[in-house]
């Protein structure tokens, strides 16, 4: 299953690719995070680095384990996801130039699982993954430094 969203953002595309990158900035606007433990420790520039940031799902304090894969400034982010009770889950984040800014395009993939969980992933992990992503972008046009286009 893949789910994507994108939005042009009016900002210079290595200043949007440096702030969204930077752990420190997730809390303003990943939707739902409520903590990062040990921010101030880790590290998110090189394949093999992993977080694990604190999520509220459904009412309830959950953990999501990140593991980066691939950074290459200032055009492509990858990375895997695992979370209790839930399939593992590929992220891909593009910054590609635009004539006012540049397209950020989040893209997540997983394999539904079989039975009644897999019913689960394909409709409400589905739409649940798919307003997380229109909701981060939302937040990032609201949060991100403006204007910082390159004449």
């Amino acid at each position: 299953m893949r789910i994507e969203a994108s939005r042009t953002l009016p900002v210079d595309r290595e200043v949007g690719f440096d702030y969204i990158t930077d752990p420190k900035n997730w809390p303003h606007f990943w939707p739902d995070l409520v903590d990062i433990p040990g921010l101030g420790r880790l590290s998110w520039q090189e394949p093999g680095d992993t977080m694990r940031l604190r999520m509220r799902l459904a009412g309830r304090a959950i953990d999501l384990d990140m593991t980066l894969e691939e950074l290459r400034r200032p055009a492509l982010v990858r990375y895997r996801t695992a979370q209790q009770g839930m399939p593992d889950t590929a992220h891909e984040r593009y910054f590609e130039p635009a004539a006012t800014g540049f397209e950020y395009r989040l893209v997540v993939s997983f394999m539904p699982r079989s039975g009644l969980a897999g019913l689960f992933d394909r409709t409400l992990l589905r739409y649940a993954t798919a307003r997380a992503l229109r909701r981060t972008l939302d937040n990032l046009v609201r949060q991100l430094p403006a204007p910082a286009l390159r004449a």
